[in-house]
């Protein structure tokens, strides 16, 4: 399981990868890939490409993280979702509150 981060060249995009299992092991690696930043990015991408699993944590951890990026204002996108991730982003109403792709 690992969590990799990287900001955009003209720094207004933080991408955050995941690969693994998206649960409360990967808590502080999560938060620190948006907590520890020098600026604020405008727009977040959570790329799921290589997640396998996630469980109710981390739903609440990307809830956390559109705190973190302005609550209702927050621009974050959900990419790369397997269709059983993208399941459990459906059921839990995740699509009303964060760009899912």
């Amino acid at each position: 399981m690992g969590i990799q981060s990287h900001v955009s060249d003209d720094g207004k995009e933080l991408v955050i990868s995941i690969q693994g299992r998206f649960d409360f092991s990967a808590h502080q690696d999560f938060r620190n890939s948006y907590e520890t930043l020098d600026s604020q990015p405008t727009r977040y991408k959570v790329d799921m490409n290589e997640t396998t699993y996630l469980d109710s944590s981390a739903l609440g951890m990307l809830l956390l993280l559109r705190d973190h990026a302005g609550g209702n204002s927050a621009e974050i996108e959900i990419v790369n979702c397997s269709p059983d991730v993208k399941k459990i982003l459906t059921i839990s109403n995740f699509e009303q509150l964060f760009t899912i792709e």
